[in-house]
């Protein structure tokens, strides 16, 4: 770092409210560090804000200095955009306060906030709002790229139930965008990524959800495969629109409900939320049992915030990791024959294929009502994601994912692709992600908001 730089730094501390972190600082590793343990990427300067001021003043002082800026909200992202290489890196994770107003089922958090410190807030008046999968993700972006989990069916994308959120734009403006304040702006955000600014405060509408729900999980051996993921496929056609599915192949965990002969074994999983009565939840799985008995099971209910928790073993902070994902029309006997055949080649117990149906409650909003690319017909996120514990693992299993995904390509649905599971961001597979229609309503956008494309890091939508 030159002296010049230090010297602009010290100035910068004066006028800041939060904390300023350089390398060599004590917090200075610990705040550079993201999900993704393959990240190691070092700031010039770290800049813990406390408030949208210290974000205007962050992204000023970046500009001012031509530095590279990057957005850390949870840190969640494969892609480890949150991180960037000596340049300033606005770290929101302090800014994660939250309010619950049950009467009004709206919540308001800071651009710093988890799906866990999100879900715990609203769950004490037995209200959720749509969120992912993984507790220790930010809500930011999720929500900014679209967001989909146990809720979607019932009540669809987390970026559906934004209703407003604050933002820092390039120029340093602290703006509001809603429905009747920057709706351009809040159509872009909402699907869009963090192309447009910083989000520091988002404000969603709340559902009755909990405090308890109903699971039933099935696990079958990779031999099984092609039949448990016919089994699955008709599940989605069957089941209530509202109820909420996920099929994954993966290694059974070390749990105590799994028999500890098959602990660790590679498989095939179907799981079930029901947010009814426990008869209700019984009478629809009874179907997949009775189809196709598993190898175990497990049928409970649990607390909501339990089920929104229940995979974060399987993606420990700090692991490493990698992926890529398609849209399939459908679980086609032709896919499920590209599934099978690669699953056996994976490297990495860690490593895991979590399929998503997109359906009920995501496909009644229109289309060009958010900039959420991909369409609102029914549809699978199909993703494939190396975790490993060790780099040779990691580099086996990054070439296992992307031999998976060029097998699958010919069953894709067209060439888009969801943004928020993109490890690697080529231009022309962001644009496909949203088609020629948004990507040009983006870019337009994107013109007006940010000229000079400071926010560039991730999915990005170059200025038209």
């Amino acid at each position: 770092m030159t002296s010049t730089l230090e010297n602009h730094i010290d100035t910068f501390r004066t006028t800041f409210n939060g904390t300023v972190l350089t390398i060599g600082e004590p917090e200075y590793d610990t705040a550079r560090s993201v999900w993704n343990g393959e990240i190691d990427r070092k700031p010039a300067v770290i800049a813990q804000c406390i408030n949208a001021s210290d974000v205007a003043a962050a992204i000023a002082f970046g500009r001012d200095q031509g530095l590279p800026i990057s957005v850390r909200g949870g840190g969640h992202a494969f892609s480890g955009t949150a991180v960037c290489e000596a340049g300033v890196m606005i770290d929101l994770s302090r800014m994660n306060t939250i309010t619950v107003d049950p009467e009004t089922r709206r919540a308001r958090c800071g651009g710093g906030s988890t799906w866990a410190q999100l879900d715990a807030a609203t769950q004490q008046h037995n209200l959720a709002t749509p969120g992912g999968t993984i507790s220790h993700t930010g809500v930011g972006g999720l929500t900014l790229g679209g967001g989909f989990g146990w809720l979607t069916g019932r009540a669809g994308l987390s970026c559906d139930n934004l209703v407003s959120a604050e933002l820092v734009t390039a120029d340093g403006r602290i703006v509001q965008a809603s429905a009747t304040e920057h709706p351009d702006l809040f159509w872009a955000i909402r699907g869009g990524g963090g192309n447009f600014g910083v989000a520091t405060t988002l404000e969603f509408r709340l559902h009755d959800v909990g405090p308890f729900v109903h699971l039933g999980l099935f696990f079958w051996p990779l031999e099984q495969g092609a039949e448990a993921l016919r089994i699955a496929r008709q599940a989605v056609a069957d089941l209530p629109p509202s109820t909420g599915v996920l099929i994954a192949s993966l290694n059974a965990p070390p749990a105590p409900f799994v028999p500890e002969e098959h602990q660790f074994r590679p498989g095939y999983a179907l799981m079930v939320s029901g947010f009814g009565t426990a008869e209700e939840h019984a009478r629809l799985i009874d179907p997949i049992r009775a189809a196709l008995p598993p190898l175990f099971e497990l049928v409970t209910p649990l607390p909501y915030v339990a089920l929104q928790q229940m995979l974060d073993e399987a993606a420990p902070w700090g692991i490493l990791a990698y992926e890529k994902a398609h849209y399939l029309n459908d679980i086609s006997d032709a896919a499920i024959d590209v599934i099978t055949d690669h699953m056996p080649k994976k490297n990495s117990p860690m490593s895991i294929v979590p399929i998503f149906p997109m359906r009920g409650a995501f496909h009644s909003v229109p289309d060009d009502a958010t900039a959420f690319g991909g369409g609102r017909a029914m549809k699978y996120v199909f993703n494939i994601g190396a975790l490993a514990p060790t780099q040779e693992l990691l580099d086996a299993d990054r070439a296992w994912v992307r031999g998976f995904w060029e097998g699958l390509r010919p069953h894709a649905a067209g060439a888009g692709t969801y943004v928020n599971f993109m490890a690697e961001y080529e231009d022309d597979r962001v644009r496909a992600a949203y088609g020629p229609a948004k990507y040009t309503r983006l870019a337009a956008i994107k013109r007006t908001y940010d000229p000079d494309n400071i926010f560039r890091g991730g999915a990005n939508i170059k200025p038209a």
